[in-house]
């Protein structure tokens, strides 16, 4: 089982998905899902294996629908899996898990994340509301501006909390990447220092400028803090996620920046750590693209 489902590609996913309908049913809006019936059945069996299993033939809307449920459920703790979700995919994915949210909870995201308590709200709402330019224009001069306009909210945070600025919320949740990156080289050039030095007390906007300008860098912290002995529950969840969600994506940059941050390979480090099924499906997943 391991090693077949571990060699699979999204047409394999997808084809195994549409020829086991006892599994996955199809609702009104033509989505399929898993039956809530059988991944019951499968967790009094299988603890950590079983999620990673359901996660990766899962399909990737729902995996990321479901994953915003669990965030929104837990909590302002959890709160940074929001961010992760809504920085880290494409438009069109987060569309995608908009859409699967309301087949799988008849609401909708925007709603749910509409109620969350806490100054993170606007940015949490806008974030998972986006559809963000992906085109490769960047204005090199209103990049210079947005760089000064952060700068400015940054350095007045004892007044406002830069992620309660409407400027602030629209500059993260509008403009592309490749914007964002402009706007962080030249936070830089203009103030003399990384911006991620200026961010240490706003985490929030910390990891929201993390999963947009560097996910590798960003996915490499995730899991090395997942590995840490103190790790709580959710810490350690993380390990199954983010190889699961981003084995198809850029799981080889991740484990080049975790190698060159940590100095030491990420397949030794779940061989350390993990056991049985659970550490060998993990591994033939990074395998697949090592």
């Amino acid at each position: 089982m391991v090693s077949i489902l571990g060699k699979w590609h999204s047409e394999h996913l997808e084809s195994f998905r549409k020829r086991t309908p006892k599994f996955f049913l199809e609702d009104e809006r033509l989505f399929e899902r898993w039956d809530d019936h059988h991944i019951a059945c499968l967790t009094k069996e299988f603890p950590r294996f079983k999620d990673i299993v359901v996660q990766w033939i899962m399909h990737p809307w729902e995996r990321d629908a479901r994953l915003v449920h669990e965030a929104i459920t837990k909590g302002p703790q959890a709160y940074g899996l929001l961010i992760e979700i809504a920085c880290t995919r494409s438009s069109e994915e987060l569309l995608g898990a908009r859409k699967a949210y309301q087949s799988l909870f008849d609401q909708s995201i925007e709603d749910v994340a509409s109620r969350l308590e806490g100054i993170e709200r606007k940015l949490l709402v806008a974030l998972v509301s986006s559809y963000r330019y992906e085109g490769s224009r960047v204005n090199e001069g209103t990049a210079r501006l947005e760089a000064t306009t952060l700068a400015i909210a940054v350095k007045n945070v004892d007044k406002k909390n830069p992620i309660e600025d409407d400027g602030i919320v629209r500059i993260l949740t509008t403009r592309s990447k490749l914007h964002l990156k402009a706007v962080v080289k030249y936070y830089k050039e203009i103030y003399g220092k990384n911006i991620d030095e200026d961010l240490d007390t706003l985490m929030s906007l910390k990891e929201t400028l993390q999963c947009l300008c560097n996910p590798q860098a960003y996915f490499s912290k995730v899991l090395n803090d997942a590995f840490k002995d103190d790790a709580d529950e959710n810490t350690k969840e993380a390990l199954t996620r983010v190889i699961v969600t981003q084995s198809n994506v850029d799981m080889k940059e991740i484990i080049e920046e975790f190698d060159k941050q940590y100095k030491v390979p990420l397949t030794q480090k779940i061989e350390d750590v993990a056991l049985g099924n659970y550490k060998d499906f993990l591994v033939s997943l990074i395998r697949r693209v090592a």
